[in-house]
């Protein structure tokens, strides 16, 4: 057998079958034990306003985690919110939580709604939690025991009915103990916390996953492709996915833009696999390392935002992360130079 067949994605919850994309879990496909963990937990949780604090490496789908349960709530009649914490500058991140009043700092010409007015009984999801200022930090955590606010500039309290739902890729108990995010705000956040599983904990899922989006990436660009290309696939089960699902994704697509003859498929290449047997290897990950390493110390370990050190590198953030975690690099230690 050379090739995969595709088949139509299903709307039967209670079997898990390739291909299928379960009704209020959109995306989140496998039947791996560890993504079935996630889906019970979701189950559990999404009926309540509890917080949640969803936990996984760069690109294991949290926003889809986050999405499922917002969708199976009884707020999902309206939009859920959403803030990236490290996509924005230290010094405005205050103002697009909280808003602002006019005149509140230079360039605030007028007021503006944060996103917990904006999620008022609805769901507020923060990603990369764990990039807020310490000051901010002081800020949210009052707004999960009091449910109010002012805004920046304001001195009047702002009630917010908003379920948060949070997201990060860093150990926050470490964090906490290293007095990078405060002890008290990581209890709270801790309330119901679910771990995505990278995907070379749950390769089982692999073919699923592909089929899926092969087929889902096809439609979008107009290209009917029938086939996944068997050894293409095995490929796709072998590699270690440092970008996980979203890696996935991009090379789903650039084999779905190259596909002929109704069969996707990809070559090794696409992946960029490296074997450590060949010295040529090794320098090119030294001198990325090196590079890496001088754009951190520049912005004292920022990574997003104009200032940080993705945009030096006219890399996206989610990028860099990735590389920095695949190298082993500790991003926390020119926060100190």
């Amino acid at each position: 057998m050379d090739e995969l067949h595709l088949q139509v994605p299903g709307e039967k919850l209670e079997n898990l079958v390739p291909g299928e994309q379960i009704p209020g879990f959109e995306e989140l496909v496998g039947a791996s034990a560890g993504l079935k963990r996630v889906l019970a937990a979701i189950e559990k949780v999404a009926a309540t306003d509890s917080t949640v604090l969803i936990l996984g490496e760069t690109g294991t789908g949290k926003e889809l985690v986050a999405n499922a349960i917002h969708r199976r709530s009884h707020r999902a009649a309206r939009p859920m919110v959403k803030l990236n914490c490290a996509a924005i500058p230290e010094s405005l991140v205050a103002s697009e939580l909280f808003g602002h009043e006019r005149g509140a700092f230079t360039g605030a010409v007028e007021r503006r709604i944060g996103r917990f007015e904006m999620a008022h009984q609805s769901s507020l999801f923060l990603d990369e939690v764990g990039e807020l200022p310490l000051d901010t930090q002081v800020a949210l955590l009052r707004v999960l025991q009091e449910r109010e606010f002012e805004r920046v500039g304001g001195t009047r309290s702002i009630r917010s009915d908003a379920r948060l739902i949070a997201a990060t890729n860093q150990d926050l108990r470490q964090a906490a103990q290293d007095r990078r995010f405060r002890t008290d705000l990581f209890y709270r956040l801790n309330v119901f916390p679910i771990t995505v599983p990278p995907l070379r904990e749950r390769r089982e899922d692999i073919p699923m996953l592909v089929e899926y989006l092969v087929a889902r990436c096809g439609e979008r660009i107009g290209k009917k492709i029938e086939r996944i290309d068997q050894g293409a696939l095995s490929l796709l089960v072998e590699y270690n996915w440092p970008g996980n699902i979203r890696e996935l994704q991009n090379v789903i697509e650039r084999g779905a833009i190259l596909a002929e003859n109704g069969t996707w498929r990809v070559e090794p290449s696409a992946l960029g696999i490296r074997s450590e047997s060949f010295p040529e290897t090794n320098v090119l990950e030294q001198h990325e390392r090196e590079l890496i390493e001088s754009a951190l110390a520049e912005t004292k370990g920022r990574i997003a935002g104009r200032n940080g050190a993705a945009a030096r590198l006219r890399l996206p953030a989610s990028t860099l992360a990735s590389k920095i975690r695949a190298l082993q690099i500790d991003k926390y230690q020119y926060r100190s130079i």
